[in-house]
């Protein structure tokens, strides 16, 4: 087995399920904290900030780490936009918090309360808040000549009521009713994957990705020439990954099997 100095982990369905804990995440953790090994979890969920993230970690699943660990589809896509915009930084978003709060912090002018002003860029990710204005409103802007951008292309995000909407379900409405296709900063893309070995100083040999959805966090991995490691606790199952052409590096029933090197 490969020795990696670093990990690339994703969060739901291979750390918690939602309110649920999946206790081998937890001690998993504490292993590779114990091995010294950078830890970056790369979610696709936009909707929360990072330090967010990390005291939910810290007092729900008894993970103990920093906001500096973790990096979201919301951080990628407000860094991948600050890479291009130039003085173009007005942005209409579908979103939560965490994707507002990132734009924001790269000085982009959220255009969500005045109707009147034509974005430059739209947004979409995953807004449990969502409704049909604001969907409407997204369209009408992208049908005007917004770019479309999607945070991620998650199909389903687990938590403990089961597998509910993600954002590429709404991404997917609004692509059907612009006709638009967007362009996507999270897993599987590689713009998430690069900005992430970038920010851990870390060459993409170095890395584990860490995940249980093969179509996310798996194909991120394989789509940049990362070694991955899915763990069967979430949205992929045994028999439809061994129907993939290119098979996870490794793959376990629960994180507790890893030996960490």
């Amino acid at each position: 087995m490969k020795k990696y100095q670093g990990y690339f982990i994703d969060l739901d369905g291979t750390v918690y399920k939602g309110k649920d804990r999946i206790p081998a995440a937890a001690r998993f953790i504490r292993r590779l904290q114990a091995a010294h090994k950078t830890i970056l979890f790369v979610t696709n969920n936009s909707t929360r900030q990072p330090s967010f993230v990390a005291d939910n970690l810290a007092h729900n699943h008894d993970i103990h780490v920093s906001a500096d660990n973790v990096y979201t589809s919301a951080l990628a896509t407000a860094d991948y936009l600050d890479g291009i915009a130039g003085d173009r930084r007005k942005v209409y978003i579908v979103g939560e918090s965490g994707l507002a709060a990132a734009l924001q912090a790269k000085h982009f002018e959220l255009t969500n309360d005045d109707e009147e002003v034509q974005p430059d860029y739209v947004v979409v990710g995953l807004d449990t808040n969502t409704n049909y204005h604001k969907l409407e409103q997204a369209v009408l802007d992208i049908r005007a000549g917004a770019r479309f951008i999607g945070t991620n292309g998650d199909s389903n995000l687990p938590n403990e009521r089961g597998m509910t909407p993600g954002a590429g379900s709404l991404v997917k409405l609004v692509e059907y009713a612009t006709q638009k296709k967007p362009l996507m900063v999270g897993k599987p893309q590689t713009t998430i994957m690069k900005m992430a070995l970038q920010k851990c100083h870390l060459s993409v040999d170095d890395v584990l990705m860490v995940g249980d959805n093969y179509h996310t966090d798996i194909e991120a991995g394989i789509n940049v020439g990362m070694d991955t490691l899915l763990v069967y606790t979430g949205l992929s199952k045994p028999a439809d990954v061994k129907r993939e052409k290119v098979q996870p590096t490794y793959t376990v029933e629960s994180l507790d099997e890893w030996s960490v090197q």
